[in-house]
């Protein structure tokens, strides 16, 4: 698995710069170079850097105080300061810098070996640091993680007005005895990966499953408002889902699943609890009246109380169940069933999706990105002609990851990413109508259909000129996100696979008629490497040029040795 990382060197010696570089080149480091604190400072407050190495001996250095001020301002407060000094015997500078921040030195005349040593050791500790955050944030809600990392610890806090959403499957114990095991568990794995994903995208919590059971709760973890309405737009989602699973299963004459989903809002203490392993939870009789509404529940409908049903009512369209026995509670409450969002406030008159105007009272992107994802990705696969073996889903699909890795590396922000990543999703799907001039045909296609997902015109038109910047014949790219199209679109010319992505366009190219002779083919990818293709962001330089040029040299080699086997033919 690749691994990349940013670093940033501080020096104003143009030499040690260059020996840092060439030391330092390759095995996923991109390099960055800065004269001056002045001048880091705005890399490391937009782009993510893991390992700074400052010269502590230039005469712009301020002093070791100045390691403060670079933690506090670096997206990354776990960067490694690696300090470079002229002098290997200044025992007194060295403690007083590690005291300050920094976490080791390295001395020059620089010795390759103990250099590459030392980075790679740290770089070992910020992948690691990556992944322990990685894994808790998948255990705490983000903001309890922020305050965990701040105070270490998280008091118990009290919500006056948290919502919770319990749902699970009817007759699911009737279907664990009928199914084996293993498919029970990917039954249940498929299912409530979805529900994550829509939890998710409603800026809800998930706070556990318990057998067929699942739970999450709004107004307690996160910062937009409206819970009650988000979390009603995921349980109807859900619901929805469910339903077309449904409606599937019946076409095709197989068992399908069943839901019940109940939704209640009031008071909540919420806490970490456990002192080995530790669980973020939450208490309360709200928790025990949301779970009798999903109980009470009928198959495939959504069960609000009373408490609920003031919020929804100007939204969606609510009908009282009549009141319903809470068990221990000594009193009835008034239950509602949910059945789909107001025509007024619903994408399309549809009732299905929110529109724009909801979305914005819940403090939601207006973009769903994810539907449009889904979407796109099913009409390449289902669509593409069988011709198309190069420019194909895989090929999208990869792209997007390395656009997504260029985006990550290059600091952008969830707006820039969406338009990148959107662009790259589309930018091949000309390919659907035509294998020449399909960006014309990509354009058209994201400006009929990215509308109904919310983007506006101003989003679309960056989306359209990012595509624009694929085309050969287009002028060179303008905008930074274009350059990480380009490059993106072209990752593989410096990987280790790209022997076996290229064997994919020389089949599409003879699948449209255009056959080379393994002689023309190498010399046809070798004037392209070298004459024609450049990469554009310093960042694809730094972690592809080099695995590039590795691949022109490989390519003369071979064109050496087709040539010499024809001279002997001949």
């Amino acid at each position: 698995m690749e691994r990349f990382i940013n670093l940033l060197i501080i020096d104003d010696d143009q030499k040690s710069q260059g020996e840092l570089r060439q030391i330092l080149r390759g095995k996923g480091n991109n390099t960055l170079i800065a004269n001056s604190i002045n001048e880091a400072l705005p890399i490391l407050s937009k782009k993510e850097i893991g390992i700074l190495l400052i010269n502590i001996d230039q005469s712009s250095f301020p002093g070791f105080e100045t390691f403060k001020t670079i933690k506090e301002i670096s997206s990354n407060k776990n960067i490694y300061i690696v300090a470079i000094t002229n002098n290997s015997h200044s025992g007194v500078k060295m403690v007083k810098g590690l005291n300050e921040g920094a976490i080791d030195f390295i001395t020059k005349p620089f010795t390759t070996n103990l250099v590459e040593a030392k980075i790679e050791v740290y770089k070992s500790l910020f992948y690691k640091d990556q992944r322990i955050n990685q894994l808790l944030t998948n255990i705490f809600p983000e903001t309890v993680l922020e305050t965990l990392n701040k105070n270490g610890k998280f008091s118990p806090k009290k919500i006056e007005n948290g919502v919770v959403l319990f749902t699970d499957f009817v007759n699911f114990s009737s279907k664990t005895r009928k199914i084996d095991p293993l498919q029970l568990l990917k039954k249940l794995e498929y299912y409530f990966t979805h529900f994550d994903e829509i939890i998710g995208r409603y800026n809800l919590e998930k706070i556990k499953t318990i057998g067929d059971s699942y739970m999450a709760i709004g107004g307690v973890t996160e910062k937009n408002d409206e819970p009650a309405i988000r979390t009603c737009l995921a349980a109807l989602e859900i619901r929805n889902f469910m339903n077309n699973e449904k409606a599937v299963s019946e076409a095709m004459n197989v068992d399908f699943w069943e839901i019940r989903i109940g939704i209640n809002k009031g008071p909540l203490i919420a806490g970490i609890i456990g002192e080995k392993k530790f669980s973020f939870d939450v208490w309360g009789e709200t928790i025990n009246i949301a779970s009798r509404a999903e109980l009470s529940a009928i198959p495939n409908s959504i069960n609000v109380t009373e408490a609920m049903s003031e919020k929804l009512a100007p939204y969606f369209e609510i009908h009282s169940l009549g009141k319903i026995d809470i068990k221990n509670r000594g009193e009835d409450i008034e239950m509602f069933l949910i059945g789909q969002i107001k025509n007024e406030f619903s994408l399309y008159n549809e009732g299905k999706i929110a529109n724009g105007e909801l979305r914005n009272l819940c403090m939601l992107s207006n973009v769903d990105s994810s539907r449009m994802r889904k979407e796109i990705l099913n009409k390449l696969k289902a669509s593409l002609p069988e011709e198309i073996v190069y420019h194909d889903l895989s090929h999208t699909l990869d792209v997007e990851k390395a656009a997504l890795r260029l985006a990550k590396l290059e600091g952008l922000n969830e707006e820039e990413t969406l338009i990148l990543r959107t662009a790259v999703l589309y930018h091949d799907a000309g390919y659907i109508i035509s294998n020449i001039e399909n960006e014309k045909y990509a354009v058209n296609l994201a400006i009929k259909t990215l509308p109904k997902y919310g983007f506006n015109s101003e989003q679309i038109d960056q989306i359209v000129e990012i595509i624009k910047a694929t085309q050969h014949s287009n002028s060179l790219p303008v905008t930074l996100l274009e350059k990480i199209m380009c490059d993106a679109d072209h990752d593989y010319f410096g990987r280790a696979d790209y022997y076996t992505v290229a064997q994919k366009l020389r089949i599409e190219l003879e699948n449209y008629g255009t056959v080379m002779t393994n002689k023309d083919w190498v010399r046809f990818q070798i004037n392209y490497l070298e004459n024609v293709h450049v990469f554009y962001t310093e960042t694809a330089k730094n972690i592809r040029l080099f695995g590039k040029n590795l691949r022109i040299q490989e390519l003369k080699k071979i064109y050496n040795y087709e040539d010499e086997i024809e001279s002997r033919k001949n």
